[in-house]
């Protein structure tokens, strides 16, 4: 089992920061790094889609001596089977890779670690612990204690909500823990919590459901924007609009802008970046072009969007 270091953001961010004058010293070194991440379902995953090829461009174009394979899956198997081609026919270095699910992915992504490839796991981990040299993600914990502790705040006296869960994974199990905690004692409810997979069609379906099954409902936690979309074109539908409000995440400019035009239906929003994946294919290259150290962890920080602070994390041109 590989050690996992904690290493300080700061220092993995500097270290990113270096690449450029730190390739010098491994120039005639070439190394081919395999990213795997899903298909482009909703829009943080469209983002992640983004980020990532904009990453693999502006690095391809520093350092000749590195080469890309990048594959996008649209269910676990298909990601299982990209992970054993890239082994197979590319002999690849290492891997970047985002899991479509935690548990289908654990055992591929072993065998690529077992035989000695530089393992990067972003966001959504596998369902063993030490498999990864470097783990860069979100503060799961953090999105669902702050998620958690908005609604406390906002909801002093208590109330009735329903909640909206992820795709099973160990980030969704990570969130919904927090936010249980955050919330306890504080008088509120959870009438009932289902998943709605990321998806905003699913989120729909669900959160139909939940309206025809509880005539009061005060507010939802729909852990995800695109799934808060989802949740706010049934509560249209349903004719409930001013009956409760809806709390998403993850910072989609369109939920973002909401917030800061002040819509009471989308009263906040709480970050979870989908560049995170730019940063971890850039620290999985310096592995290659420096002598810098990339084990470890890399967290970043989940913060609540509000009127007041929405204009810093409104990015117009962003594709999320």
């Amino acid at each position: 089992m590989k050690t996992m270091t904690k290493f300080a953001a700061g220092a993995l961010v500097a270290a990113s920061l270096a690449l450029p004058g730190a390739a010098s010293a491994q120039d005639g070194d070439s190394a081919t790094i395999g990213v795997s991440i899903p298909a482009a379902t909703h829009g943080w995953a469209g983002g992640v889609n983004f980020h990532a090829q904009e990453a693999i461009d502006a690095l391809e174009e520093t350092y000749p001596n590195l080469d890309f394979v990048l594959a996008t899956a649209g269910d676990p198997g298909k990601q299982v089977s990209d992970i054993e081609d890239m082994m197979a026919t590319r002999n690849i270095d290492a891997l970047v890779v985002l899991p479509f699910e935690s548990d289908p992915l654990t055992g591929p992504v072993k065998r690529v670690a077992d035989a000695g490839k530089f393992v990067t796991v972003v966001d959504r981990g596998l369902a063993q612990e030490g498999i990864e040299d470097l783990y860069v993600a979100g503060d799961n914990t953090a999105f669902g204690r702050v998620s958690g502790e908005y609604f406390k705040e906002k909801m002093p006296d208590g109330g009735k909500i329903v909640v909206l869960r992820g795709i099973p994974t160990t980030i969704d199990n990570e969130r919904v823990e927090a936010f249980q905690a955050a919330i306890e004692g504080s008088g509120i409810e959870v009438l009932g919590m289902e998943h709605g997979n990321w998806n905003r069609d699913d989120a729909f379906e669900v959160m139909q459901d939940f309206l025809s099954k509880y005539p009061e409902i005060d507010a939802v936690w729909a852990s995800d924007d695109d799934m808060a979309l989802g949740v706010i074109e049934a509560i249209k539908q349903a004719g409930r609009d001013d009956q409760m409000w809806v709390l998403g995440g993850a910072g989609m400019k369109q939920m973002i802008e909401r917030v800061k035009n002040g819509d009471t239906m989308v009263p906040a929003d709480v970050t979870y970046p989908p560049a995170m994946i730019a940063t971890a294919i850039r620290l999985t290259a310096n592995r290659f072009v420096s002598s810098a150290p990339m084990e470890g962890r890399f967290i970043i920080g989940s913060v609540l969007v509000t009127p007041e602070n929405a204009d810093q994390y409104y990015y117009p041109a962003s594709p999320f």
